[in-house]
């Protein structure tokens, strides 16, 4: 039988998850083992699973699973340097020049373990089954334009939380915008994705004329010094081989009206990485990262802003993933093979 280990996340400020209660029902009327850890920081409430029917472990208890148990979580394990013994579904942010990824394989290869990365669960034609993309494009541009109004105030961006709902932040949002009589201009590159739609959306939801911009825009290779005439750029292509570089090192000084990137697929330490002003992410308690002081240009790259979200964005995703989930009994082919290959060619050059 199966077994599903849903652990507890253990990262600041991560309240996500990857199965909701009716998840858990659905894969064990399938026949399937589930069980979930107590959670401190979980956004769906334990007492759904429990009424589901799972069994229950104490929170962070992963590591003495079944060592046939597969452990599931969304974001990265803590970085303590042990061994990896068991088969594990997260985000790994390993398969990209990153070194903490490169950490983090080097565990998987002491323990003999197995990473089955979310990021790289492809149907058929190279489509992620299952991503938060639209919700961290929604709270990315909410940010980013948090970023923009605190400098009308010479200010920078004040610390960002939880919100309770897409509704909840878009008020917030509406009150702050009607402070400052200016409205800016934003661009979004990779418009016509999942990151991009829901950056996109958030910026009209609010009345900020943006200007979309997908495969076709981008296809001469650059420069792109559209993007300086924006005072916003909302990145929304994850770094891979051939991404062109959308703002240079020079940005910082070359005459510009940007003043605000919302680097959302964030990928800084990547060689790959297009937006090449900065090299690190930026926090929940200090989401934007000061690069020039006049003109100011900040950096807003936040790695999980789909938690800022996480009742809808965890019921989104699980819902993509679920599908996924109900053919964990044949590991060695569909979209759990293409991940293991991937996996085994990543992991062979550590």
């Amino acid at each position: 039988m199966t077994h599903l280990w849903v652990r507890a996340e253990q990262r600041p400020n991560e309240d996500r998850v990857g199965l909701t209660p009716q998840g858990a029902r659905t894969l064990l009327d399938a026949g399937y083992r589930v069980t979930v850890e107590h959670s401190s920081v979980r956004a769906i409430a334990m007492q759904g699973y429990l009424d589901a029917g799972v069994e229950a472990a104490p929170e962070n208890s992963w590591p003495d699973a079944p060592q046939d148990a597969i452990i599931f979580g969304v974001k990265e394990l803590p970085e303590d340097g042990t061994p990896l013994h068991h088969r594990h579904i997260l985000f790994g942010h390993a398969y990209k020049g990153q070194a903490a990824g490169q950490d983090l394989l080097r565990r998987f290869k002491a323990g003999g373990g197995t990473l089955y990365d979310l990021e790289y669960l492809v149907d058929e034609t190279g489509r992620r089954v299952a991503a938060f993309g639209y919700w961290a494009g929604f709270a990315g541009a909410a940010v980013s334009l948090k970023c923009w109004l605190a400098q009308q105030q010479d200010a920078q961006c004040a610390p960002v939380g939880v919100y309770p709902s897409k509704n909840a932040l878009v008020d917030e949002l509406r009150a702050e915008m009607a402070t400052t009589t200016q409205i800016p201009r934003a661009i979004v590159i990779g418009a016509l994705g999942r990151v991009g739609t829901g950056g996109s959306d958030l910026c009209e939801e609010l009345g900020i004329k943006v200007t979309k911009w997908d495969m076709a825009e981008t296809a001469h290779g650059g420069p792109f010094p559209e993007v300086l005439e924006h005072e916003i750029f909302l990145n929304c292509i994850l770094a891979h081989p051939g991404v062109p570089v959308f703002v240079p090192a020079s940005a910082v000084t070359d005459p510009r009206k940007l003043s605000v990137i919302g680097d959302i697929a964030c990928d800084p330490t990547s060689d790959f990485s297009p937006v090449k002003v900065y090299d690190q992410t930026t926090t929940w308690d200090e989401p934007a990262l000061r690069v020039h002081d006049a003109p100011p240009l900040d950096v807003m790259a936040i790695d999980n802003l789909p938690s800022m979200l996480p009742v809808e964005s965890s019921q989104d995703f699980a819902a993509q993933l679920l599908p996924s989930l109900l053919t964990l009994d044949t590991l060695q082919s569909g979209v759990w093979g293409r991940a293991k290959t991937e996996f085994d060619r990543f992991i062979s050059a550590v």
